[in-house]
């Protein structure tokens, strides 16, 4: 995810580069002002090559200065009945490239959260129970639902999934990279490994991050 000035130093650069960044204001544009997004905020860059069905975007809410890098998907299935918007993504927040978030229930990343590149977020998963019928055939599960904190940071390749209930991850928390979360942790954790489990937790009276004991 580029600043401003990254983007007028990529330009000068390379002149080229002014071709996709045009591309991606006129796409952030056409975006507020054809879509029906439930917000579109203030200062909100979705990359030209970025997927979001106009379908969907009903049901997408995107908070002020939230920045969509390449290549994010952004997807909603259907099957719920609930009114509220599926995907929330507060303020400040950055959607590394080639990411995917993709809800049936309820996604919220709470302001200024952060993804590196290819982090995938589900709250569903593909149904596979009936072994007589191709999985592509059985449609989703009904899934749970899951709220990631404010001022979080997810590594490239981090999965969070939740196949039932909700997975609550507390504010100013870290993923390791490449880590799958399928639980609840609290605020002020790093997290990582394959089921992911709990590395070291931040102490306010030392300041300082220390090892978990568990």
């Amino acid at each position: 995810m580029h600043t401003a000035k990254e983007n007028i130093l990529a330009v000068r650069e390379d002149p080229l580069a002014l071709i996709p960044w045009i591309a991606t204001k006129l796409n952030s544009i056409w975006l507020r002002r054809t879509y029906r997004f439930a917000e579109f905020g203030r200062g909100v860059i979705v990359h030209c090559s970025c997927e979001i069905r106009r379908s969907v975007s009903p049901d997408i809410k995107l908070g002020d200065n939230v920045h969509l890098a390449p290549d994010v998907w952004i997807n909603v299935v259907g099957g719920s009945q609930d009114t509220e918007p599926k995907i929330v993504i507060g303020s400040g927040s950055g959607i590394g490239r080639r990411s995917t978030i993709s809800a049936r229930n309820r996604i919220v990343l709470e302001a200024d959260v952060l993804l590196a590149p290819s982090v995938l977020i589900m709250d569903h998963n593909h149904e596979f129970s009936d072994i007589a019928k191709p999985i592509h055939a059985q449609g989703v599960t009904s899934g749970g639902r899951i709220f990631i904190g404010r001022n979080c940071w997810l590594g490239h390749g981090a999965v969070v999934v939740c196949n039932r209930g909700e997975l609550n991850l507390g504010r100013n928390s870290v993923v390791g990279a490449n880590s799958v979360v399928t639980r609840s942790f609290p605020a002020f954790s790093i997290i990582a490994g394959s089921p992911a489990r709990l590395i070291k937790t931040y102490d306010h009276q030392s300041k300082k991050w220390v090892k978990s004991n568990g």
